[in-house]
């Protein structure tokens, strides 16, 4: 099933700047762009963080999020990155859309207008029910934490 996510425009926002699309066919995300205003950019210094707008609000279909990631060329050439790892949209959100990003480098990283900043990727949704529980079912991990699986 493939949804459709209804985009918004923010009033002010750049009407000549892409809708967010996938670069080739086999693409899992889109790309998100910043929208800062023509001519405008915004600087990171090292392990600053910022909101970057888009200039986008979503309408998602009950039953789908959108996920916000980091770009991989981008964190690998620039140390662009994401402060929360992974960003949900929930479908019930209208606000603006924002990437909440941070300098991982060493060097300041400037932003320009309509560049690049993050992909969407859309994701369907189960929310489970929550049940308190007198005990829990054994498992072979059992409560083993972080590392415990092994090496390798």
């Amino acid at each position: 099933m493939q949804p459709d996510i209804m985009i918004l425009k923010d009033a002010g926002a750049d009407p000549d700047l892409p809708l967010p699309a996938y670069e080739t066919a086999g693409a899992a995300g889109a790309d998100l762009r910043a929208d800062l205003g023509r001519g405008a950019e915004m600087t990171l210094a090292p392990l600053e963080r910022k909101l970057i707008p888009t200039g986008l609000r979503m309408q998602i279909p009950a039953g789908f999020e959108v996920q916000v990631r980091a770009r991989s060329g981008a964190a690998l050439r620039d140390g662009l990155s994401l402060v929360n790892g992974v960003g949900t949209i929930d479908a019930d959100y209208r606000g603006p859309v924002g990437v909440i990003a941070i300098n991982l480098s060493e060097k300041s990283l400037v932003i320009r207008h309509g560049d690049r900043i993050a992909q969407i990727v859309v994701a369907p949704v189960v929310q489970a029910r929550f049940v308190a529980a007198e005990a829990l079912d054994d498992t072979a991990r059992g409560a083993g934490g972080f590392g415990s699986t092994g090496r390798g």
